[in-house]
């Protein structure tokens, strides 16, 4: 069973992966858009500054590896589903774990809990310390330090999220189960809340950057993995239902054989 649960999985983030792809193609793609024109317009005047005093011809510095048509087409297309994929099939183990454990909870329910929480612990909680940026805001000498907190953000709050989830557990019996889960919550808050005091703040924004076009490409970030997460849920909740359906059907007429 475990097997058709991470199969299924991996189709529903593949579904959602292709649903986020064209949620960022209408939503977040105009902010990009409107951010390299900013960037593109630093740069064409510091170009023909420097043209003024020199008397030369002003060069791009950089060759681009990528267009920006196949960056915003295919190279998006590709990360959201290779991205949804692999969340699919980490989705469906964690499903597994969890179903049967949570009352009289069924798949759908279930797989709706588990969505929610993935996109708190994976996406909320690291985005709210380091949200995301157009491609004119950063520098590129410190790439790599910002993905590095920014993974090192996510392995924290899955951390806490085991953490929480224990607690609560091993308090249900004690407190009952919503005061479990409050308390569990609780945890989960302050160890996130420790980690965004302990790790250092990034802020690379230039002081002229238009700030409706940051806030509406945060918002399309944040919205696009938001659209994972619930497609993945819904989608992931309904084909784990027949699974599970059939697997209780099976386990129900194995008795009634052998008594006959």
């Amino acid at each position: 069973m475990i097997r058709a649960l991470l199969v299924r999985g991996m189709l529903a983030g593949l579904a959602g992966g292709i649903v986020a792809t064209v949620f960022a193609w209408f939503i977040g793609e105009p902010q990009i858009r409107d951010a390299i024109g900013f960037e593109e317009g630093h740069a064409a005047e510091g170009g023909h500054e420097h043209a003024a005093v020199t008397g030369g011809h002003v060069h791009d510095a950089a060759e681009v590896v990528v267009s920006r048509g196949v960056q915003e087409t295919l190279g998006l297309s590709v990360a959201l589903t290779l991205f949804g994929v692999a969340i699919g099939g980490i989705f469906a183990l964690v499903f597994a774990g969890f179903h049967g454990r949570l009352g009289a909870l069924t798949a759908r329910p279930t797989a709706a809990l588990v969505a929610g929480g993935g996109f708190v612990v994976v996406g909320l909680a690291p985005f709210l310390k380091y949200p995301a940026n157009p491609p004119a805001v950063g520098e590129e000498d410190t790439v790599g330090d910002r993905t590095a907190l920014y993974l090192a953000m996510i392995a924290i709050s899955v951390v806490a999220a085991v953490v929480a989830a224990q607690t609560g557990r091993r308090l249900a019996a004690r407190l009952g189960g919503w005061n479990a889960v409050v308390t569990g919550g609780a945890v989960f808050a302050v160890l996130v809340g420790v980690a965004y005091l302990a790790l250092p703040t990034v802020n690379e924004v230039p002081a002229d950057f238009p700030a409706a076009v940051l806030w509406r490409f945060r918002l399309a970030s944040l919205g696009t993995q938001a659209v994972v997460w619930t497609v993945l849920g819904l989608v992931f909740g309904a084909l784990a239902a027949r699974v599970l359906d059939r697997e209780s059907v099976r386990s129900n007429e194995l008795p009634a054989m052998t008594n006959t």
